[in-house]
């Protein structure tokens, strides 16, 4: 795979490329990453990238001049990519797809973005990493290519993490621990050094569902959930709704699995 990032600031991405995974996936030629300074394509003396807005409005605009010169030159099988807040929210299905490009060209914004004609023209998705405002789509773009490289053959030493990791399977994942086995009186679950694989695997299931229903329970709505998971999700419910009675004399407090019922008919 190529990745082109096409930014104001190439040296914002001297960490990205110069550290940890994808450092090593570039010394391993599993992935070349291109830096374009947008300013080179700028052709007046000043090298001026962007200018006010028609119609008003705070902030300024990238110009479209430079950004064309620059995106011509790609070829028809370079996906571009448009960093923005209005864009796709950035989920783990949308990186896998991402991740069979040939070659990604990521387009970062600044100031008050771009000139929707560049958009219109040669942008084939725009996507977004949250909710929030950044100054630019450098970080945004950082965290792109970090999610996909690391899904590209051989850049992980175990194929096995990628399976097992959060919202692969659609639910977190589930705590995990190392040694030592006691620090200061905390201690590694003991079921977890016993060596029975098979009760290990039913452990983590069963913690991975607990973990996903206490913190992004909308996940459980649209993950795959087989038999027994369905299961091991009514057990935690009634268990979490009888918490909240043993507390909390409101009536009805106990049935908590009443707006997962839908778990059991699936």
């Amino acid at each position: 795979m190529r990745i082109d990032i096409l930014t104001l600031f190439p040296g914002m991405f001297v960490g990205l490329t110069g550290q940890s995974i994808i450092k090593r996936a570039l010394e391993a030629a599993l992935v070349e990453i291109e830096l374009w300074d947008i300013r080179d394509y700028c052709l007046d003396k000043h090298h001026s990238a962007d200018d006010y807005p028609f119609g008003g409005g705070a902030g300024m605009l990238l110009k479209p001049e430079p950004l064309y010169r620059l995106l011509e030159q790609f070829p028809d099988n370079a996906h571009v990519v448009h960093l923005t807040p209005a864009g796709e929210p950035l989920k783990q299905k949308l990186v896998t797809r991402l991740a069979t490009a040939e070659r990604l060209v990521l387009l970062c914004g600044h100031y008050e973005g771009i000139d929707q004609r560049v958009v219109a023209r040669f942008v084939h998705q725009e996507v977004s990493i949250g909710d929030y405002i950044l100054s630019g789509g450098e970080l945004p773009a950082m965290v792109l290519a970090d999610a996909v490289v690391r899904l590209i053959p051989g850049v992980l030493g175990s194929s096995l993490s990628l399976q097992q990791e959060s919202f692969t399977t659609g639910l977190l994942e589930y705590p995990q621990y190392t040694r030592p086995t006691d620090l200061r009186g905390d201690r590694v679950p003991e079921l977890l050094r016993q060596g029975d694989h098979g009760a290990i695997a039913r452990w983590q299931r069963k913690e991975s569902i607990r973990r996903t229903l206490q913190r992004r329970p909308d996940l459980l709505l649209t993950s795959s959930l087989n038999k027994e998971d369905r299961k091991i999700l009514l057990q935690l419910l009634r268990e979490e709704g009888n918490n909240h009675a043993s507390h909390d004399p409101t009536p009805g407090k106990g049935n908590a699995e009443k707006g997962f019922t839908s778990f059991q008919t699936r």
